[in-house]
């Protein structure tokens, strides 16, 4: 059913929200934006947000994309599986593309659904791909040294006890996860985020990423800051890598490693902004990404 758009400087509310049923009988949760016929982009929204928050008000009409964002399993109104890997995420979002009629479509993926958006390129599901502010895998050695005390202790504890960091990040809420993000961002994200009716509608998006409780969440995560299993040096779409050049949450070094793992990927690091760069340069990213699957490049 249609809902009223209502326009906000960075997101509005979803034109289409609905759920489909995957061939094991568990429901997943998506949102639209955008005309039906419009050209798809399917996003894997970040850490324990629900597909209730998009990106690009006004912009995704303009362009004549179709936007879909997903609740991921055990988060917002999606059916929970235990144990799910991100090859299992690939095989549900190819699910999800041939009962939406998406095809192949362009994937972005916003920082923690960035792997999960990597495993869809990885796994023929994407044309194209973009990583916005994605969190990187700060599991490989290379990073080891650069590490926070903090994120290094997170990382090694879920390389040892991965069943044990998953119940310790099952313990995280709504609440927890804006404050991290308040304090973790410098003054031009909060900028961005404490805009009234951005902040309203994020908040939301986090409220019903724990409506089931975290362990959605918890799941995501110990995937996330593990070591990735799937092969980055065989994806053979256009992938574009996008960092804020004062993000300083999602890669030790703004992508400049991911980047070079990927075949032919452009990595950009745009001044003046970090981990808000979705929202702050939407056009650039969508543009961008359309352009390739034109081009192929």
């Amino acid at each position: 059913m249609a809902m009223m758009l209502i326009m906000t400087g960075y997101t509005d509310v979803p034109a289409r929200l609905g759920e489909s049923a995957l061939s094991d009988g568990r429901l997943l949760g998506w949102a639209e934006w955008g005309p039906l016929d419009g050209a798809p982009v399917l996003l894997c929204p970040g850490a324990a947000t629900s597909r209730w928050l998009g990106f690009g008000a006004g912009i995704v009409e303009a362009l004549g994309v179709r936007l879909v964002s997903v609740d991921r399993p055990g988060l917002g109104v999606s059916t929970p599986a235990p144990g799910r890997t991100f090859s299992d995420f690939a095989g549900d979002m190819r699910q999800l593309c041939v009962q939406r009629g998406l095809g192949q479509p362009v994937v972005v993926g916003n920082s923690q659904g960035a792997p999960f958006a990597l495993a869809c390129a990885a796994e023929g599901v994407a044309s194209a791909l973009a990583v916005v502010s994605g969190a990187d895998e700060v599991a490989r050695p290379e990073f080891a040294p650069v590490l926070n005390a903090d994120l290094r202790g997170l990382v090694e504890r879920t390389e040892c006890d991965p069943a044990g960091a998953e119940e310790f990040f099952a313990g995280f809420t709504a609440e927890a996860m804006w404050d991290m993000i308040m304090a973790g961002s410098p003054g031009c994200d909060r900028a961005v985020y404490q805009d009234p009716e951005f902040a309203a509608g994020y908040r939301r998006a986090l409220d019903e990423g724990f409506t089931q409780g975290a362990a959605g969440y918890a799941r995501d995560t110990v995937l996330a800051m593990g070591r990735w299993p799937f092969a980055l040096d065989e994806i053979a779409v256009p992938v574009d890598i996008w960092y804020g050049e004062q993000d300083t949450s999602h890669s030790p070094d703004n992508g400049a490693l991911l980047a070079a793992r990927v075949p032919g990927a452009c990595h950009h690091v745009v001044p003046g902004i970090g981990g808000a760069l979705l929202w702050t340069h939407a056009e650039s990213i969508l543009t961008c990404l359309l352009e390739k699957t034109i081009t192929g490049q």
